[in-house]
C-alpha cells in the first residue's frame, strides 16, 4: 500500500511538472516570437539611423532638439520617471509591473537618440523593451505575481537575443543579473525557449548575430596567464569609474537642471561640442564599428575609453535613452587594443578579454560573460575568458551600472550580505 501511494504521489508530481513544462514552452515561443520580431524592427531602426548618421555627419547639430523630442515623449506618455532598466530589475525582485508604455518609449528614443549621436547601446534598451512586453503579456495572461517575474525575464531574454544574437548569453543573463549570488532557475526553460524562438526570428530576418573571428590566441602559459591577470585588473578598474561616472554624472545633471528639458538640451550641447572638440563621431552612437576597427589591430588612441565613458555618461545622465553594453563593450576593446598595443601581447586577443572583463565588472555577470566570449569569439581562447572574467569579477567590488541590482552574497566571502551595488 505504502509503494502503491508513492508511485501514485510520483505521477501526480511527474504531471504537474510536465504540464508546466508545456504552459511554459507555449507562453516561451508566443513571447519569442512576438518579441523577436519587436527586437528585429529594432535592430534594423537602429542600423538604419546609424546609416544616416554615417552619411549626414552634419545631423549631429540636431542632438539637443533630439534631447527635446525625448523629453516630450516621456511627458507626453507620463512616463518622466522611468528609471529603464533599474525598473526592470526592481519589477522581478517586488510586486511591481512593467507598464506596457515604456516598450514604445525606449524603441523611440533611442532610435532618436542614434540617430542625432548620443552615445549608447542597444541591448539595454532591448533589455527594458522585451521586460515591458513580457510583463505585459503576463498580465493579459493573467499569470500569477511569481510568474510575471518569471515572464518578464523571458522577454528579456528574447530581447537582448533577438538584438545582439547570443541566445545562449541571453537566456542566463536575466536569471544572473538581478540578485548576485541567487540564480533565478525557475526561470531556466522559459528564457532558453524564449531567446532560441526569438534568435530564429532574427535569423529567418536575416538579422546578423555579432561575431569576431581572430586566430592570434598563444599558448596559456603561466607568463600569459600573468599577462591577462594584469590587464583583468585594469579592466576592473576601468569598470568601477565607468559605474562612478554614469551614476555621478547623472546625479549631477538632476541637480543642475530640474526641467528634463532644459537637462536634455544641455546633455545635447555639451555632447556636441565635445565631438566637435575630438573632431570626429568614434565616441558617438553605439561604436561597434570601431570596436570591429580594434580587432584589425588599427590605432587606437590611448584616451579613447575615458572618452567613451564621459560621452556615454553625459547622454545617459543628461536623458536621453539606449543602453550601456554595447559601449561597455567600446571601453574594455578600447582598453583592451591599447594594452596588446603597449606590452606586445595578441591585441586581438587583449581586445576580447578587454570587452568581456569589463562587461563582467559593471554588470557582476560572470557566467553570462563567459557565454558571450564563446559565441562572440569562439572557445579557443577559454582560459583567458576564465581567468579574465573571475578577476573582474572579484576586484569589481560591488559597484554596477543598475543602482537596482543586489549582492546577495559577498564576493570575498561565503556570507550572505543582501546589500545594494555602488
Amino acid at each position: 500500500m505504502t509503494n502503491r501511494i508513492q508511485i501514485l504521489a510520483v505521477m501526480r508530481s511527474g504531471a504537474k511538472n510536465l504540464l508546466s513544462f508545456i504552459k511554459w514552452a507555449l507562453i516561451a515561443v508566443f513571447t519569442g516570437i512576438l518579441i523577436g520580431l519587436v527586437g528585429t524592427a529594432f535592430a534594423y531602426g537602429m542600423a538604419y539611423v546609424t546609416n544616416i548618421r554615417s552619411l549626414h555627419p552634419a545631423i549631429i547639430f540636431g542632438l539637443p532638439a533630439g534631447g527635446l523630442l525625448i523629453a516630450g515623449m516621456y511627458k507626453l506618455l507620463k512616463d518622466e520617471n522611468d528609471t529603464g532598466t533599474n525598473m526592470v530589475l526592481s519589477s522581478i525582485r517586488s510586486n511591481g509591473r512593467i507598464p506596457f508604455r515604456m516598450a514604445p518609449c525606449i524603441f523611440l528614443s533611442t532610435v532618436v537618440t542614434h540617430l542625432f549621436g548620443g552615445s549608447a547601446g542597444r541591448e539595454g534598451a532591448a533589455l527594458q523593451l522585451g521586460g515591458s512586453i513580457g510583463s505585459t503579456i503576463g498580465s493579459f495572461l493573467r499569470l500569477e505575481e511569481k510568474d510575471l517575474h518569471i515572464i518578464t525575464m523571458c522577454g528579456m531574454s528574447a530581447a537582448f537575443s533577438a538584438v545582439f544574437g547570443t541566445p545562449l548569453a541571453a537566456s542566463i543573463f536575466p536569471m544572473e543579473v538581478v540578485s548576485i549570488g541567487i540564480m533565478q532557475y525557475a526561470a531556466l526553460v522559459p528564457c532558453v525557449v524564449a531567446s532560441l524562438s526569438a534568435h530564429g526570428v532574427a535569423t529567418f530576418f536575416k538579422l546578423a548575430p555579432e561575431h569576431f573571428a581572430f586566430t592570434d590566441i598563444p599558448d596559456f602559459s603561466i607568463t600569459s596567464g600573468c599577462m591577462t591577470g594584469l590587464l583583468a585588473i585594469l579592466c576592473a578598474l576601468v569598470s568601477i569609474l565607468f559605474c562612478i561616472a554614469l551614476h555621478n554624472i547623472g546625479h549631477l545633471f538632476r541637480r543642475l537642471f530640474q526641467s528634463p528639458y532644459i537637462r536634455a538640451a544641455v546633455g545635447g550641447c555639451v555632447i556636441l561640442i565635445l565631438t566637435l572638440l575630438v573632431g570626429n563621431q568614434q565616441y558617438n552612437g553605439a561604436g561597434m564599428d570601431c570596436i570591429e576597427a580594434f580587432f584589425m589591430e588599427k590605432n587606437v588612441f590611448p584616451a579613447a575609453f575615458l572618452l567613451k565613458i564621459l560621452f556615454t555618461a553625459i547622454t545617459l545622465g543628461s536623458g536621453f535613452k539606449g543602453g550601456e553594453i554595447v559601449p561597455t563593450f567600446y571601453i574594455g576593446a578600447s582598453l583592451g587594443c591599447l594594452f596588446g598595443m603597449v606590452s606586445g601581447f595578441s591585441v586581438n586577443l587583449c581586445t576580447a578579454i578587454g570587452m568581456t572583463a569589463v562587461f563582467c565588472g559593471v554588470t557582476n555577470s560572470p557566467i553570462t560573460s563567459l557565454l558571450i566570449s564563446f559565441e562572440l569569439f569562439g572557445y579557443e581562447a577559454m582560459p583567458y575568458y576564465l581567468l579574465s572574467i573571475a578577476i573582474s569579477y572579484m576586484l569589481s567590488g560591488y559597484f554596477s551600472l543598475y543602482s537596482s541590482q543586489k549582492i546577495m552574497y559577498s564576493k570575498f566571502e561565503t556570507r550572505f550580505i543582501d546589500r545594494k551595488t555602488s
